[in-house]
């Protein structure tokens, strides 16, 4: 495994697949931010977030799972594995640097955004502010669906129910963990009424894991934006918010801005007057609008 490939410092106890890993990223990095982001989203039995640590369940090569993640001193991210084969660890540490966006430019970013005053007070505010990612395709489809047109807390509670119905019971003894997440295959195959949505919606959970199910790279990392949101408009149930929304926390695409966001509008109204239009601002905050966005979405804590 190269060093400078991976941005880590390994040291592996292969025979308990425990793996303990430090991986480094550009400063600045506003750790409180993202913390938060986390707390607040973490599906029951799949995660927890306390005293500062953030673990979760997942499966990796057929196998269950776990992650335990905590800022470190000197620019790194501590990384505890437990249950992973060794040769899944480079896989593991790519998708962990895009889960917690380690490798973003704080400083590019921070550049060309503080040329519009309002990013400028805002990148002050919180430096190096990052745009988390999910942790894999059919999870964030989930989250997205269920958030629709609800609170972050509601969506939690629907997802722990999806949880709870077709995930798996985990396989390792980890205090709050007690599932993983279920796999497109099986929500593409499940009954998903019932669970206190509404049918539509239900429905659109199912659209999305079959079409995940067949194709596996929909949500890829790294594609053009504008034939990503096309191709997700095309499945029914996927509007533009949902469509941009997954451009931004799945596929990683920095200028994507989900213009209907109930929450993006109030932030910019609070900061700049109830005259200010999201369309027209954020065209100043091209080609990193998803960090613009994320800068917003952080500044109602503020509130």
């Amino acid at each position: 495994m190269s060093q400078s490939r991976l941005h880590a410092v390994h040291r592996s106890f292969n025979a308990c697949g425990q793996h303990t890993l430090w991986l480094r990223y550009p400063m600045p990095y506003h750790w409180p931010s993202t913390q938060t982001f986390l707390s607040a989203r973490c599906i029951p039995g799949i995660e927890t977030f306390s005293n500062g640590t953030y673990r979760r369940s997942f499966i990796v090569a057929g196998q269950h799972a776990v992650l335990e993640a905590r800022p470190a001193r000197g620019n790194r991210l501590y990384i505890q594995l437990s249950g992973v084969p060794a040769s899944s660890v480079p896989f593991l540490v790519a998708r962990i640097r895009r889960f917690f966006d380690l490798d973003a430019d704080p400083l590019r970013i921070a550049a060309e955004l503080s040329r519009d005053p309002l990013m400028a007070r805002l990148l002050a505010a919180r430096p190096g502010l990052r745009v988390p990612q999910g942790w894999d395709a059919c999870e964030q489809a989930m989250r997205t669906v269920l958030g629709q047109q609800i609170s972050v807390a509601g969506a939690m509670t629907l997802a722990g129910r999806l949880v709870v119905r077709h995930g798996q019971p985990l396989r390792l003894a980890v205090a709050g963990l007690t599932h993983v997440f279920p796999t497109a295959d099986v929500l593409a195959a499940a009954d998903l009424e019932n669970m206190g949505m509404p049918g539509a919606r239900a429905a659109t959970l199912g659209t999305l894991a079959r079409a995940l199910q067949e194709q596996p790279s929909l949500l890829r990392k790294g594609q053009a934006l504008e034939p990503l949101l096309a191709n997700l408009r095309l499945l029914k149930g996927i509007g533009p918010w949902s469509a941009q929304y997954l451009a931004l926390r799945q596929a990683g695409a920095s200028d994507a801005l989900p213009l209907g966001d109930v929450a993006l509008a109030k932030a910019l109204r609070l900061l700049e007057g109830p005259a200010a239009q999201l369309a027209e601002r954020a065209q100043a905050w091209r080609p990193w609008r998803a960090y613009a966005a994320q800068h917003l979405w952080a500044s109602l804590a503020d509130r």
